[in-house]
């Protein structure tokens, strides 16, 4: 899907991308005021709906790092982490190919 999101962006185009504000690092999570809460919906909601629907079900918080991965490797050059004051759940992507 990420390739298929690059490939239609223009050259000026941007991507914004919403994901769950974690590491793909199980010690980087630790900490998370709301962590044990991130890894229920995860393994429970986002794992099994991507498995059930021929996804690769990453689930267990795949994390910020993981997703960097996947979007570089989609052909996206240019990837800001963005985050909200009132919004200690999510991580915005802002992204672009170039």
């Amino acid at each position: 899907m990420l390739k298929g999101i690059a490939d239609a962006l223009k050259g000026d185009g941007v991507y914004l991308m919403q994901d769950i504000a974690g590491s793909s690092h199980v010690h980087n999570n630790l900490d998370h005021p709301i962590g044990p809460l991130l890894y229920t919906v995860s393994t429970m909601h986002c794992m099994t709906v991507s498995l059930a629907q021929g996804g690769e079900g990453l689930g267990t918080m795949w994390g910020e790092e993981k997703a960097k991965e996947m979007l570089e490797e989609a052909g996206f050059t240019k990837v800001e982490v963005e985050q909200l004051p009132h919004d200690i759940f999510n991580n915005y992507f802002v992204i672009t190919k170039g």
